[in-house]
């Protein structure tokens, strides 16, 4: 008797393993498999929550079929306690596994709401944008232009209002090409998202802004963001001159950026930049005066705001160091930020016959190597604008 019991309980203690054996596997094979879900989501993990939350959460996306698969497979692998609050882009047929990585990894937000802050040579604007999990693209929801500190702008709309109240909105600075040192500290003071300040003495060289964009966290200070942008400006200027090919007509990075900064204010047609640097480089080594307006207009603002107007000829003719119509050679210094582009064209530019150029009408220019082609490409400029000025 006592030995058909005994039988009897390590069958079935066999059994209970093979269960618990074959129960494992399963869950295993579960965890790992691909998902059921059929389109990318937006995972939002608030501050605080827990495991078991996000679990119930996906299941009620459709994202995992299983959230006691998902939550052992999180306490098996240690990663429990690591959960990550944010945004996060979940995308179709993403396992358990591959899930549980998304959230605790850390790091950035990977989708959700965005505000973009964007500077431009003229003027700044806020953006809200979404990413669409589906599509990831982002959609505009909401935009304006905000004054600087004191100064009203826009009407605030309540879309930025909102998400600004948002723990998990992140925010992003974006520099345009060509723009000066001026308008992007001035801009800054409109960022409500940054803390601090820049002082007039404070305010970095004129072309040593890097354009470009900046993930920024909320309270971020304005005087770390502005080294950043610096530091990134002088890598590039170290990296691209030494790339420089042998014969320019300059002989510093300091000179280089200034040229930069011209090619940057005469073309943002990204195929004409080492055509444009061509121009000019053929023009310093022929002695010829580089005669760009930009130059001019800097020597006219000295890059604070816009000019509004066309040039004068008691402009065209001062004694300014940047009227490239009267001195020889390039200005004293940058009269813009260049971006990457514009530094590589400097430094590399187009092997042309070319002397001259005007716009053509289409937003690029017409080239010439000729003044009587030149004068013939302006004629057909004026007869452009001409017609425009009519319609």
């Amino acid at each position: 008797m006592w030995r058909s019991i005994a039988s009897n309980a390590l069958t079935l203690f066999i059994v209970v393993l093979v269960a618990l054996a074959g129960a494992i596997a399963w869950g295993k094979r579960q965890y790992v498999a691909e998902g059921p879900l059929d389109q990318a989501i937006c995972l939002r993990v608030p501050s605080g929550s827990t495991m078991r939350g996000v679990s119930e959460d996906l299941a009620g996306q459709g994202a995992i079929t299983n959230p006691s698969v998902f939550r052992i497979g999180a306490d098996y692998t240690e990663k429990s306690q690591q959960l990550k609050a944010g945004a996060f882009l979940v995308d179709e047929g993403s396992s358990m596994q591959e899930i549980v990585d998304i959230i605790t990894r850390g790091g950035a937000s990977t989708c959700g709401t965005e505000v973009v802050y964007r500077i431009g040579v003229n003027r700044a604007l806020m953006q809200v944008r979404e990413l669409d999990p589906t599509t990831q693209s982002y959609v505009e929801t909401a935009e304006f232009q905000p004054g600087p500190e004191g100064e009203e702008g826009d009407a605030v709309p309540e879309g930025y209002t909102r998400v600004r109240a948002d723990a998990n909105t992140r925010y992003r600075v974006s520099v345009a090409e060509g723009t000066t040192v001026w308008r992007v500290v001035e801009s800054l003071k409109g960022a409500d998202f940054l803390t601090g300040s820049v002082e007039a003495d404070e305010m970095p060289s004129e072309g040593m802004i890097a354009p470009d964009s900046y993930e920024v966290r909320e309270g971020a200070d304005v005087d770390d963001l502005i080294a950043r942008m610096v530091a990134l400006q002088q890598q590039r200027i170290d990296t691209v001159w030494a790339t420089r090919v042998d014969g320019l007509p300059f002989d510093t990075p300091e000179e280089m950026l200034t040229m930069a900064s011209i090619i940057e204010k005469e073309t943002g047609v990204a195929e004409e930049r080492r055509q444009v640097a061509s121009v000019f480089e053929n023009r310093l080594k022929r002695g010829m005066k580089l005669q760009t307006d930009p130059t001019v207009i800097y020597g006219v603002t000295n890059g604070v705001g816009v000019l509004g107007r066309g040039l004068r000829q008691s402009e065209l003719q001062s004694n300014s160091p940047y009227n490239t119509y009267v001195i020889e050679g390039m200005p004293p210094g940058p009269i813009a930020n260049p971006g990457l582009e514009a530094m590589q064209a400097a430094v590399d530019p187009d092997e042309t016959p070319y002397l001259f150029f005007v716009a053509d009408g289409t937003g690029g220019h017409a080239f010439a190597e000729t003044l009587a082609e030149h004068n013939a490409n302006v004629a057909k400029w004026r007869e452009i604008e001409a017609q425009r000025a009519s319609e």
